[in-house]
């Protein structure tokens, strides 16, 4: 399944690739593709989307509409 979220916070490819870290950290299968222009998070994975969006905050991250 893939979960796409808007993350307005995504300022560079640090940020990029902080959340694909965290994310790949929790879910090793877990495909991740950050769009730092459009700021957007593009998740394909098992996990549930409540699962994805927990770990992209715990990152220090904010998720539009969550």
């Amino acid at each position: 399944m893939t979960i796409k979220l808007k993350v307005p916070d995504i300022k560079g490819d640090e940020c990029a690739k902080k959340i694909t870290k965290s994310i790949q950290t929790m879910e090793s299968d877990a495909k991740v593709d950050v769009d730092v222009n459009a700021k957007t998070v593009a998740v394909d994975t098992a996990a549930s989307e409540e699962t994805i969006k927990q770990i992209v905050q715990s990152a220090g991250y904010t998720i539009e509409g969550y």
